[in-house]
């Protein structure tokens, strides 16, 4: 997909739970150390929500911040996109319930499952739906309720990941313009980060509950190697794409899954690391809400200026990859 002027970011927020739950909580858990996990993932904490406050909820919370700060009213929405892995129930959708709930009444909604990759199908998705016309205002929604899929027993998963959401308004601009996307999968390596059961494959069932298949399963290593040729991979399609360099990029804003692969990725593209967002320290893996959450906080510190040139990239689930450059 080729440079498209005219459509950007009109707005951006975030929510976080309240809840902090430290590597020295986990300590108590599970046989590990704050050292252990900082050391290898760079994750000092992670938010986890409610035990009542579900994916739709936090969704909504950083909507409605993404709505203040674009100047645009529910009702003035066309289109909902929300990607999640984590859904308030199977079906239906949670964007449906997300409408709903911001009284959005004329918008079209619905989900985006590409894991920690969703955020940018779901961005690019809404672009491509106002470069047609069939849109002119669109909600982009990154929501994980993840911790109520982790298996809090499983030292190697339950260090990783937190909850949160992260909104962005779309529209007709040329301010923080999509300059190019560049997106890809490889369905062969999906059973690397799944969750086996409660699918049509494996209905939920007594067997299922105790095999532990209704949580996430990961092979680690294999998908460390893989995050990391994926993230570099996509970061150069997209950039050669608008027509730059690595070098010209301000900044880098990647998925925070790992500070290990957000360093490596950084290496392949040869920028220094003070070019990289990260706050992975504070939130872990929130997957599909990841790079919305740092979008916003970008947005909130300040940290770029008319002109820049910023680099979204991800890697998920199925496995995915996206990659979309904005000029701020």
């Amino acid at each position: 997909m080729s440079e498209a002027p005219g459509v950007g970011i009109l707005g951006t927020g975030s929510y976080l739970p309240s809840r902090v739950l430290s590597n020295f909580d986990l300590e108590k858990m599970v046989e590990t150390s704050d050292e252990w996990i900082r050391t290898r993932t760079g994750i000092r904490e992670r938010r986890l929500a409610a035990g009542g406050e579900f994916t739709s909820d936090m969704a909504v919370a950083a909507a409605r911040r993404a709505l203040e700060a674009s100047g645009t009213r529910p009702e003035d929405l066309d289109m909902i996109v929300n990607a999640t892995i984590t859904p308030d129930m199977p079906w239906p959708s949670t964007a449906c319930l997300i409408q709903e709930k911001l009284g959005a009444a004329k918008a079209f909604a619905f989900d985006v499952s590409a894991a920690c990759s969703g955020f940018l199908y779901g961005l690019t998705t809404a672009h491509n739906f106002i470069l047609s016309g069939t849109a002119s205002r669109a909600l982009v929604l990154g929501a994980e309720k993840l911790s109520s899929i982790i298996d809090w027993k499983d030292r190697n998963t339950c260090v990783l990941f937190g909850d949160g959401a992260g909104a962005a308004v779309l529209g007709p601009s040329e301010r923080r313009r999509v300059l190019s996307v560049h997106l890809g999968s490889d369905g062969g390596a999906a059973e690397l980060l799944c969750m086996p059961g409660g699918g049509s494959r494996r209905p939920t069932s007594p067997e299922t509950l105790a095999g532990g298949l209704h949580f996430l399963k990961m092979e680690g290593k294999e998908v460390f190697k893989f995050a990391v040729k994926a993230m570099a991979a996509a970061a150069e399609e997209a950039i050669a794409k608008a027509g730059l360099k690595p070098s010209d990029i301000r900044l880098l804003i990647p998925h925070q899954a790992n500070i290990r692969i957000v360093e490596a990725t950084a290496k392949r593209l040869e920028l220094p690391m003070e070019k990289v967002f990260v706050n992975l320290d504070k939130y872990g893996n929130t997957s599909a809400a990841s790079v919305g959450i740092a979008l916003d906080e970008v947005e909130a510190q300040g940290l770029l200026k008319p002109g820049d040139k910023v680099a979204l990239v991800a890697f998920g689930a199925g496995l995915t990859w996206a990659s979309v450059i904005l000029e701020w």
